[in-house]
């Protein structure tokens, strides 16, 4: 289980960039976060990874608190910052060299076959794919087995179809391994494909403001409508009209 217990951080000379955000997130269970550029997403994500101290308030992890990066988080970030003079496989094996040789091949092979590039273990990162590419990002996050998977727009830079192969591939990966993931996206299609809750922030200082559910029979017209209406209220009704959008192509690709 995750919690971030009342959250806030200001920098020196930015201000207050989050005010009190809490909220608990389950095993297995997928949170998106969406809202405005600006209102402090990447900077929550941030303080979850432990990549960056809370002002006030903590995270934790099944009970541990979390104040520097930690092996139970993992986290995948919008470029797939592969090392280019490793293969796919070494890649994959850069964060945990410290196992046995024997350990570290078999959790390789096990990520490589989760996320469908065994025949591509030997190749070098020039030779992939945005979409390959982005999938070994996904393979070396699971391999050091964290419980909770941190994801920051992975999916944006990629063409449209790969994209939401990619978003639904993550979405069962996650709830194959009883992962908890949390996503921080401006795309509200992608919110609703990933996440079992979608979470509203609202800038000045960045807050949650509201928490949609989404619906796990595939009707997700009451939470749109409940998500537009939000938006609308919250950061405008521009958003609220990119909302409805989303909408349309989600159920075409439902």
């Amino acid at each position: 289980m995750l919690h971030i217990g009342h959250v806030s951080k200001a920098f020196a000379r930015g201000g207050a960039v989050l005010a009190d955000v809490d909220l608990t997130v389950e095993r297995g269970e997928s949170v998106a976060i969406v809202g405005a550029s600006g209102c402090g997403k990447s900077t929550l994500l941030r303080i979850i990874a432990g990549l960056e101290p809370p002002s006030r308030g903590t995270v934790t992890v099944a009970g541990e608190e979390i104040r520097t990066p930690h092996p139970a988080v993992g986290m995948i970030f919008q470029e797939p910052r592969l090392l280019p003079w490793l293969t796919v496989a070494e890649n994959i094996a850069f964060g945990i060299t410290s196992l046995p040789a024997s350990e570290r091949t078999a959790r390789v092979q096990e990520a490589l076959d989760l996320i469908g590039l065994v025949e591509h273990a030997s190749k070098w990162p020039r030779e992939l794919s945005g979409g390959q590419s982005q999938r070994v990002a996904i393979a070396r996050a699971l391999v050091a087995r964290p419980s909770v998977i941190l994801l920051d727009e992975p999916f944006s830079a990629l063409d449209a179809v790969t994209r939401v192969d990619l978003q639904r591939h993550m979405r069962a990966l996650g709830r194959r391994m009883h992962l908890t993931l949390v996503i921080v996206t401006h795309d509200l299609e992608e919110a609703l494909i990933l996440g079992d809750r979608v979470a509203i922030m609202q800038p000045n200082p960045g807050r949650i403001a509201k928490i949609v559910t989404v619906p796990g029979d595939g009707d997700t017209d009451l939470a749109l409508r409940e998500l537009a209406s939000s938006f609308a209220h919250l950061n405008g009704a521009r958003n609220a009209a990119i909302l409805e959008g989303a909408h349309i192509q989600y159920a075409h690709t439902s």
